[in-house]
């Protein structure tokens, strides 16, 4: 059949085919233009052209039903629905092709849909129009900056982006906001579906609440050391105190709380607590390894008598002997650092032990160990304010400190006699200036930033070198198995050994640590990004801020500043250029909460 003159559909519009060509066709549209095009690139709907428009009318459709086959011709369905096959009633059943509800294009033939199959389309687009309608209305809602009822479930979308566990909410690309978990963030204050107190970090990062597991302690026989006075110091708020110290005689004891006793290796709890990795103790929460349960069980002190793994050793001359671990029951006084502080030159247990540990702490200074003297502070989230405290050294803190480095000290060495495949802490030497090199214990400001750029990561391995920081030539974190998941493991090696049980691997160690070091990846971040949060509504709370800045680092006409009240970093535009450790009065220029940022300028 003669293709020239004819009816055809192209791209959706009507032409009319005027010419030919070896492999081609010339059409025209009704605006003049024409186009040459193959013959499979076009449809042919009718043999006569003719002008024709798209307003179809209302077709009786229910004589569909009757028909006793599967498919038709486009020209035998135009019969059926129009009577007439003209070219204006051939395009209206190519609209109603393209429509799709009752027939559509297979090849050349228009194939029928059965009546459920229409029923379930329709049925599909009625849901798709009232959708489309709530989405609308919520868009409207949202313009306004607020929200009803009715819009949950697109204002949890907008949270999904927010949380960046989705990329799309269907509200803010019809608003053409941007997808990012910052916009999300924004939007969902401004309507004040979110406060601004919302922390959405630990979720962003994939770090999610604490679950209540099933858990059942291991029962032990254990050595009774309830003789021993044995003291648990933390800070004064504190609930899970996983160590403890005392002294017998010459014998020093650190107690550390039985945690692996209610944790399998490779238990779902095993599992869990390997993925969390940490403890997160954020500004307005904490995120437990473990469920918290565990931590009420396993907690020094929480009752008269608790279940403890206790290694005892002697130390003369600041050498390590006579190491012995045991699983043990103890008593615990438990005390915060300001009260031991006020104990500590009149209880005689506290007392000897504050000795042995500076006495281990001027070993580690002869060794080589480096401490950053740099501002530290703890944000709390407390009644709907954010309260900044600075942390006060004290000899009590120092102390527990330098016991829970000794004990890492301890335990490596005991690992390394008796061949335990442990998760060893290591840091290679860092980059020093000379000027910092000799005045590594009495270190400005500044240069301890500067030290502090040239330090090594710290990094761990199965195998046991040197931890430069510490002065030690071998480290293992070991006090804080309910907070930290390596010091479990190292909880269960000991445990194991001491009680003639098989051991895990190199290679099993070496397989939690690389899990352990990608959690830890995204924890750290969480940690930081909740700490940036909540300084930013600190400041906002206190739009009036005036404080000290000191100059720890000078690049052209910029000045990087520590501002101690905060330990927080930040960098001004000088008119002129001040000298290292100058004080700069500065005050709150702007704060994005959104990307966590204040800036600052000078007084």
């Amino acid at each position: 059949m003669s293709k020239i003159g004819a009816l055809v559909a192209y791209k959706g519009r009507p032409a009319q085919v005027v010419s030919s060509t070896t492999h081609k066709y010339v059409i025209s549209f009704s605006d003049g233009s024409r186009q040459k095009v193959r013959e499979k690139d076009f449809r042919f709907i009718h043999p006569e052209f003719s002008s024709v428009h798209s307003n179809c009318p209302e077709v009786d459709t229910s004589i569909l039903n009757d028909l006793d086959v599967d498919s038709l011709s486009l020209q035998e369905l135009t019969e059926w629905l129009f009577d007439d096959f003209t070219g204006q009633n051939a395009w209206f059943v190519n609209l109603m092709s393209e429509d799709g509800l009752y027939f559509y294009w297979n090849k050349n033939i228009l194939a029928l849909r059965p009546l459920a199959q229409i029923q379930a389309i329709k049925l599909s687009r009625q849901e798709k129009a009232l959708e489309e309608e709530s989405l609308q209305r919520c868009v409207d809602h949202l313009r306004k900056d607020y929200f009803e009822n009715n819009d949950i479930s697109w204002i949890h979308e907008i949270e999904q982006v927010a949380y960046n566990q989705s990329k799309h909410s269907k509200a803010m690309s019809a608003m053409s906001i941007d997808n990012t978990p910052e916009n999300a963030h924004r939007l969902l204050i401004k309507i004040k579906y979110w406060s601004e107190f919302k922390n959405p970090y630990p979720q962003r990062n994939k770090i999610y609440n604490d679950e209540d597991l099933a858990f059942n302690e291991s029962i032990k026989d254990r050595k009774d050391l309830t003789h021993l006075t044995c003291f648990a110091i933390d800070n004064f708020d504190s609930s899970d105190a996983d160590d403890a110290i005392s002294i017998e005689d010459d014998r020093v004891w650190i107690h550390i709380a039985d945690v692996a006793s209610y944790v399998d290796i490779n238990s779902d709890l095993d599992l869990f607590a390997q993925k969390r990795a940490s403890n997160l103790y954020l500004p307005d929460q904490i995120v437990h390894m473990l469920p918290p349960k565990i931590s009420e069980v396993c907690s020094l002190g929480v009752n008269e008598i608790s279940n403890a793994i206790s290694v005892g050793f002697l130390m003369n001359d600041s050498e390590i002997s006579g190491i012995e671990i045991h699983l043990s029951q103890i008593r615990v006084t438990k005390m915060s650092y300001e009260e031991a502080d006020k104990s500590l030159y009149e209880n005689i247990w506290l007392s000897k032990l504050n000795e042995i540990a500076k006495e281990h702490k001027k070993y580690r200074e002869s060794t080589g160990a480096l401490r950053l003297n740099l501002p530290k502070t703890d944000i709390k989230v407390k009644d709907q304010r954010v309260l900044v405290f600075p942390q006060i050294e004290s000899e009590s803190r120092e102390m527990v400190s330098e016991m829970m480095v000794l004990a890492g000290r301890v335990i490596s060495k005991y690992s390394i006699e008796n061949n335990i495949s442990m998760p060893y802490l290591s840091q290679a030497s860092g980059k020093f200036s000379d000027e910092i090199i000799e005045n590594i214990h009495n270190l400005s400001l500044s240069k301890a930033f500067e030290a502090a750029k040239g330090l090594s990561r710290s990094k761990l391995s199965v195998k046991p070198s040197m931890h430069s920081s510490l002065g030690l030539e071998a480290y293992i974190r070991v006090t804080s198995p309910m907070r930290r998941y390596l010091d479990l493991i190292v909880q269960h090696q000991l445990i194991n050994y001491i009680s003639g049980l098989e051991l895990l691997s190199e290679d099993d160690i070496k397989s939690r640590i690389k899990v352990n070091n990608a959690s830890m990846s995204k924890i750290n971040k969480a940690i930081r990004q909740s700490v940036e949060h909540f300084r930013c509504l600190y400041f906002k709370q206190d739009r009036s801020w005036e404080g000290e800045g000191i100059v720890i680092e000078i690049s052209g006409n910029k000045a990087r500043l520590i501002i101690p009240e905060f330990a927080m970093i930040t960098q001004v535009k000088v008119k002129t250029k001040p000298k290292l450790e100058d004080k700069i009065n500065l005050k709150v220029s702007s704060i994005d909460l959104f990307e966590r940022l204040v800036d600052f300028k000078p007084l």
